[in-house]
């Protein structure tokens, strides 16, 4: 038999277990080609999706390492430009964490030029909001560098130009984290005082912070001497009044019942973190707290108020809890992102926590208002008003990759990202691609179309019901070609093909691209496509040759705007 040459060299059809002829295409990790994204987009990944948890064929530690040196490769080529991108994710909270923003800070004080550098000290307030973030930024850049000038000035800026009143509740609420305390951070940044007041809170951070690893590896150790909560308050209000916030904090460890810590807490505003842990399992006291504890927190606390009673069928904080979730203003200016909203939701929902040492019965009301709440997260969304069929991988490894450490796989929060789609498009369908009928992967019979299953889904269902339906669907081989030849064979004038993937793909016949192309010829000559990554790697689906091709990444609150951008451009 004669050798097929065209078979083996074909542009137009290519098997996606071979490389396209001449595009560049590299093997990914799961055996097929695709092309390898650049290191500004992975830099986006990462900063979006983060690299925790790995994927179904990258280990986490290998997935670090890929991003670590892409990150360092881009602030090495315009470090300016890697900050002002860092800064503009964290801010925006476009990320359902914002470790990995700082940690590539950490990267940018380390490897950046001389004007990158001051550039990452500048912005270390706006990256590192809270004291929190500013022990993570500590103990990252602790591992990579020695604490010279600038990173002392900038850490020490982070007091300075701080309120002494809200000095004082970062130092209440954020008391220590990764082996560091705000005592180790001031005696490594020496800064110098702006007041009598803020001079008065350094030296009772420095009494009270707890020994930390960081500041004894760089050799200066001191003598931390141990004085009582009371005695700090007297000693130091001679050089400055401490602020009230840090007094209460001190009355509050010697309080004796829980009516006590209520009294304080409605008269000046103590925070959750401020209360000595015993008293967080008296549900009067966190009633007291729920007017005006921050959104976030309530979303997270939502269990340990439940299983003390707290939350209950018509309770006066079951009321006050779903109406704040039904406060589309107060979501947005909290910044909830949607992945926060979803985990919760599912938490909540299951009645117990990730590792089950606490249980509670869930309020069916704060169930379905954390419903509410994910579709509030979207309300600025704009619809293409274009015909929209959206694709959802839900092959194996969709289901092994969990979303920013979180308790979501891929294959979840691609379904959760689909039906927000849904529900802003007039014109849309839905279907889901895994193994052909009759394939060796195992059968599938969802609407009779070989690799094909339509997905029924309402707008108005529950995300937890969305998501069982999903997960039901058979699971094989990805072949992101389907929704193309799906859409040709139908005879569908399709103007946005939009994938959700892990891009870890290697089955069909053709690859994406060609797909893409010979349904515009055929049928809609603007067709756009999208590849939504649901796991920070480096491949990509969509050609970056291609005008009508785009990748985005997943859980990012701009990504259905972008979409139907896109799409109706």
């Amino acid at each position: 038999m004669a050798f097929n040459y065209a078979r083996q060299f074909n542009h137009r059809i290519t098997p996606q277990s071979q490389e396209i002829p001449d595009s560049n295409q590299v093997r990914n990790s799961g055996g097929g080609f695709s092309w390898e994204v650049d290191d500004w987009t992975r830099l986006d990944r990462f900063l979006i999706l983060g690299a925790e948890g790995g994927t179904y064929y990258i280990t986490e530690r290998d997935l670090v390492k890929q991003n670590h040196g892409a990150i360092v490769r881009c602030i090495k080529a315009d470090g300016v430009r890697a900050v002002n991108r860092i800064v503009e994710i964290s801010a925006a909270g476009r990320a359902p964490k914002n470790d990995p923003a700082i940690f590539a800070l950490a990267l940018a004080v380390t490897h950046g030029d001389a004007e990158a550098k001051a550039h990452a000290f500048a912005s270390l307030n706006k990256v590192c909001r809270i004291g929190t973030h500013l022990f993570h930024f500590a103990e990252y850049a602790n591992a990579m560098r020695g604490w010279g000038r600038g990173l002392r000035n900038a850490v020490g800026d982070w007091y300075v130009y701080r309120g002494a009143d809200d000095l004082a509740r970062q130092a209440v609420k954020y008391q220590q984290r990764d082996g560091w305390s705000h005592g180790d951070s001031l005696r490594l940044a020496h800064p110098k005082a702006p007041s009598a007041q803020h001079e008065s809170v350094f030296r009772w951070l420095l009494c009270g912070g707890s020994a930390s690893h960081g500041a004894d590896s760089l050799g200066e150790r001191e003598v931390k001497r141990k004085v009582r909560g009371e005695d700090r308050v007297a000693k130091y209000g001679a050089v400055g009044a401490l602020p009230k916030l840090i007094e209460v904090f001190e009355r509050a460890k010697r309080v004796s019942s829980a009516g006590e810590i209520v009294k304080l807490i409605n008269e000046f505003d103590l925070p959750r973190e401020a209360i000595p842990t015993q008293w967080l399992n008296e549900a009067v006291v966190w009633e007291a707290l729920l007017e005006r504890m921050p959104m976030t927190a309530m979303i997270r606390n939502l269990g340990r108020m439940t299983s003390l009673g707290l939350l209950a069928p018509f309770s006066d904080a079951k009321r006050l809890i779903v109406r704040k979730l039904r406060d589309e203003t107060g979501l947005k200016r909290a910044r909830i992102h949607p992945l926060a909203v979803l985990v919760a939701q599912k938490i909540y929902a299951q009645g117990h926590d990730d590792k089950g040492a606490l249980k509670w019965s869930p309020v069916s009301a704060v169930v379905d208002a954390l419903d509410e709440a994910f579709y509030a997260t979207f309300q600025n969304v704009e619809p293409c008003n274009k015909p929209v069929l959206l694709a959802l991988d839900v092959s194996g490894s969709m289901a092994g990759s969990m979303i920013a450490g979180s308790c979501i796989s891929a294959r979840d929060g691609s379904a959760a990202m689909a039906l927000i789609t849904a529900a802003t498009e007039p014109e849309c369908e839905i279907i889901a691609f895994s193994a052909p009928a009759q394939g060796r992967y195992g059968g599938m019979h969802g609407g009779g179309e070989p690799g094909i299953t339509r997905v029924n889904l309402s707008p108005r269902m529950r995300l937890a019901d969305v998501v069982k339906r999903v997960s039901s669907i058979p699971m094989g081989g990805t072949d992101c070609a389907l929704p193309m030849l799906w859409a040709a064979r139908n005879k569908l004038n399709v103007s946005g093909f939009i994938t959700y993937t892990d891009s870890e793909t290697w089955a069909g016949n053709i690859h994406t691209s060609q797909a893409l192309r010979q349904y515009r010829s055929e049928f809609v000559g603007d067709a756009k496509a999208v590849v939504v990554g649901m796991t920070s790697n480096g491949f990509t689906l969509a050609d970056p040759n291609d005008r009508g091709m785009l990748d985005v990444v997943g859980f990012d609150t701009s990504v259905p705007a972008v979409i139907a951008d896109f799409v109706r451009s």
